[in-house]
């Protein structure tokens, strides 16, 4: 019989149990363990059907449960032990308000934050290490607040064909269902912003915010009634749409977070953000609208250009051109939107072409919106050593005149929020060494390295074990979902071995992330996960971008391996890999296996995630691994720097076979009587000793603060302390770039006394004054082609002849070079290079 209507029942909170609310709108329960415990002794059936999510699942405990759990004083206690906790932690001194004397207030900038599953505003990496960074300064106690948009739709949940190939599939994210709040003004209205759109089309943003931790993180929505349709589906997908419509979504993110963030501020009694950050080219509108805002205040343009940049930090994560968002300038020119002062509609007293020119290439046609992140801020970075050195190469011809290693990019390398990736077993090792501590501002971890082989052993047995039972759902959800019938799949139960070395790899699947090295030699890998005495299994996971067509050929490849060659018991992909998954793949696997093209992996963080579990690391001399790399605890691939990509790969890949079977397997498999793989396992305690602590994002988090976010509060002071900075300083670098030309290094002279060079030169510096320059000796070792080898600049000083003169101890034998140059230097500066201004002696 057919309903006649259906309704939907849901249960009341009790009023004494109100403090689960409090609880389940502070994400920090993603990383509390106690926490969770307490939602799912609340409910465990309510708990797992609402997706682990505690915000729905308070609608779904019966009134009945509400009942019985109110009078269990000892869940009652339980709950208050996690209130207290939370209060604790919120309210507590921490490592910022002891650590950092005039503490910068920072606003962090990012298309989106991977925190839970529960909260779909993220697709990848980015949104991870961005969600891992406010996780960490949470923490660590920093003043920070997020900005993202509230995405309607978010990321794809991903599903296999019968061939193997990648589905996609979207679910409408419900307000209700996440754990963010509307931000409200005093009379308890939702609050909202504005930015305008060419033809006077006005764009509402409404305010929500997510509690992480101590951290507010501000969302930005367009689903707003008022709204016309096309302004409404702005932040309907993440990534989605073409051109035109990423550059929609980047005005919201940009101008539009700027504005909230001011408003949020307001209404919080919150400080005024010194510092903005901008984790990646997304987020550049931003300092267009801080420019603006300034020049409304009476800046000249170049005036405002000189505050934006001292208070803004650029982190570019790509090592690739076509990882940057390039877009048509003529579509920036439409958004910007000139009056007939040539005055930008979109941010009002913004000049248009002025703005323009911060981010046009190729002629003015394309608008790079890394070129323009990097010309509003005054502190950048790449994301590893490596990635900051192949970023100083990338972006070179910004800075000309300077070599690659002055280029003002520097790097601070990923890391990962050791709370939320740690797993429960390996955790309770940790706190049988350190006890129930804080770890998040310690950096010596050598206590690790007392545990005995039998701890050690007995955990990683456990997570490998898990990592199979959950692998076994995994498989068995996906053939369903594939069209098998649930009677044909018996053989599931047998898929892995909780005794078999298990190596992971998990990421998203782009050609040079290489998913299918290992499927170089199939025969070759089939003998070696079929070996009846040292077997090996994989397992793996990961999404392809929906518009990625080769990427997506590599996965289903792999697959059709698995499928196809006997080998669907040793070798599993596991269809929709997101942080859930991600948990207990990291923390099951022995080993991780990173194969991307050097150098085209930037940072990479999963890698770091198995490492804090205790699992060795498998690795091309790539992003992070790149800087750490020790054959003490892990294996490097070598490297083939060669034109041909085929011959390349196969050459990799013979290097990758032959560490696997010939150093890896031997290993893992080589034990005494007791059965204890001994060398193994000091392994392990020389990866958790010697790299565990490195790639923490507390210590990521940390060497922002005091690297650049504190600089960067400490230059926006200079200019808070003098009203006339700003203008003195537009007026220096005006005056340079009209008299640079006159600059000139000539009748440079040398002497040698013993071991110590004495160099001076006549310096011309026409219109340009003496206090507005510095003129530097430059010397290194000299190679073959007489290019200066790791320099030292010394400051010149100007004698009463009028020369000047510098003396340097030559401290090395071999051949040594020199030159004199003549660079920009004024207080303001934060890198010599700044300016792209350098006069060399010819």
């Amino acid at each position: 019989m057919k309903a006649l209507r259906t309704l939907s029942v849901t249960s009341e909170l009790p009023a004494e149990l109100e403090g689960l609310r409090t609880l389940a709108y502070n994400l920090r329960w993603t990383w509390n363990a106690e926490t969770r415990d307490l939602f799912e002794a609340l409910d465990p059936r309510a708990y797992e059907e609402s997706n682990r999510n505690p915000v729905v699942q308070l609608g779904m405990v019966p009134a009945r449960r509400y009942s019985e759990v109110a009078a269990d004083p000892k869940f009652r206690s339980a709950l208050e032990d996690c209130l207290a906790d939370l209060d604790t932690y919120m309210t507590s001194e921490r490592w910022f308000q002891k650590e950092v004397p005039a503490a910068p207030a920072i606003a962090y900038f990012s298309m989106e934050f991977g925190i839970t599953p529960t909260l779909p505003i993220y697709s990848g990496g980015l949104g991870i290490l961005a969600g891992d960074h406010l996780k960490s300064a949470s923490d660590l106690g920093v003043d920070l607040i997020g900005v993202g948009l509230l995405y309607q739709w978010g990321y794809f949940s991903q599903s296999l064909n019968r061939e193997g190939w990648q589905q996609e599939n979207y679910k409408q994210n419900v307000t209700e269902d996440l754990a963010v709040v509307p931000v409200t003004d005093a009379d308890g209205d939702q609050v909202c912003v504005n930015v305008t759109f060419p033809g006077e089309r006005i764009i509402t943003i409404a305010l929500w915010k997510a509690q992480v931790g101590r951290i507010s993180l501000l969302l930005l929505d367009t689903n707003v009634e008022g709204n016309d349709e096309g302004a409404r589906q702005i932040t309907d997908r993440l990534y989605g749409g073409d051109h035109f419509h990423r550059i929609e979504q980047e005005i919201v993110l940009g101008i539009g977070g700027v504005r909230a963030v001011e408003r949020f501020a307001e209404l919080e009694g919150r400080r005024e953000r010194d510092v903005f950050h901008l984790n990646e080219g997304h987020a550049g509108f931003l300092g267009l609208e801080r420019i603006g805002q300034l020049m409304g205040k009476g800046l000249s343009f170049d005036a405002a250009l000189t505050k934006t940049r001292a208070g803004s930090v650029f982190t570019t994560h790509t090592p690739v051109p076509a990882g940057i968002d390039r877009f048509d300038a003529g579509q920036l020119r439409h958004f910007l939107d000139a009056d007939g002062n040539g005055i930008s509609r979109l941010v009002p007293n913004l000049p248009v072409e002025a703005a323009l020119a911060l981010g046009v290439e190729d002629g003015g046609q394309i608008f790079n919106m890394a070129h323009m992140g990097f010309r509003l801020s005054q502190r950048s970075n790449g994301v590893a050593k490596l990635h900051g050195e192949t970023s100083r190469r990338m972006f070179k011809d910004l800075y000309p005149g300077f070599d690659e290693a002055e280029v003002p990019i520097t790097s601070i390398t990923n890391g990962v929020h050791r709370r939320t990736w740690i797993s429960r077993p390996m955790d309770a090792l940790y706190k049988s060494v350190f006890g129930d501590i804080d770890l998040s501002a310690r950096s010596d971890w050598s206590q690790l390295g007392t545990l005995s082989d039998k701890a050690l052993l007995d955990v990683r047995n456990t997570l490998r074990a898990n990592l199979v039972e959950r692998a076994r759902e995994d498989v068995r959800r996906s053939w369903v979902r594939r069209g098998a019938h649930p009677g044909e799949l018996g053989w599931v139960d047998s898929v892995l071995d909780p005794n078999v070395l298990t190596i992971g790899f998990a990421r998203r699947v782009s050609t040079y992330k290489r998913l299918t090295l290992m499927l170089s030699q199939p025969e070759r890998l089939r003998e070696i996960l079929l070996n009846e005495e040292r077997p090996v299994q994989i397992v793996v996971a990961g999404k392809a971008h929906p518009a990625d067509y080769p990427g997506k050929e590599f996965m289903q490849r792999l697959v059709q391996f698995a499928d196809d060659h006997g080998v669907r018991h040793r070798i599993v992909f596991l269809a929709d890999y997101d942080i859930r998954m991600a948990q207990y793949l990291v923390s099951g696997s022995d080993v991780w296996l990173n194969n991307p093209i050097r150098p085209e992996e930037a940072s990479g963080t999963s890698g770091m995630k198995v490492a804090l579990n205790g699992g060795l690391t498998f690795s091309t001399s790539d992003g992070w691994w790149d800087e750490m790399a020790t054959d003490d605890a892990g294996w490097t691939i070598e490297t083939v720097d060669i034109e041909d990509r085929a011959e390349r790969d196969r050459l990799e890949a013979e290097s990758l076979y032959n560490i696997l079977e010939n150093r890896i397997v031997p290993l893992f498999y080589d034990r005494d009587e007791s059965g204890v793989p001994a060398k193994w396992l000091q392994m392990v305690r020389n990866s958790l000793v010697e790299i565990a602590p490195k790639v923490t994002a507390t210590r990521m988090v940390r060497d922002y603060v005091e690297q650049l976010y504190a600089p960067a509060s400490q230059s926006v002071a200079l200019f808070a302390n003098d009203e006339g900075l700003s203008h003195e300083f537009a007026e220096y670098k005006q005056r340079l770039a009209q008299g640079w030309g006159g600059v000139s290094v000539r009748d440079v002279e040398d002497s040698v006394n013993g071991d110590v060079l004495a160099v001076s030169a006549s310096v011309e510096l026409g219109e340009i004054h003496a206090d507005d320059v510095q003129v530097q000796l430059v010397v290194g070792s000299a190679n073959e082609d007489g290019e200066l080898e790791d320099p030292i600049t010394v400051a010149m000083t100007q004698g009463v002849d009028g020369r000047y003169a510098a003396e340097h101890p030559l401290e090395t034998l071999g051949s040594v070079g020199y030159t004199v140059r003549a660079v920009p230097s004024h207080r303001v500066l934060a890198h010599t290079a700044e300016l792209g201004l350098v006069h060399v002696a010819q």
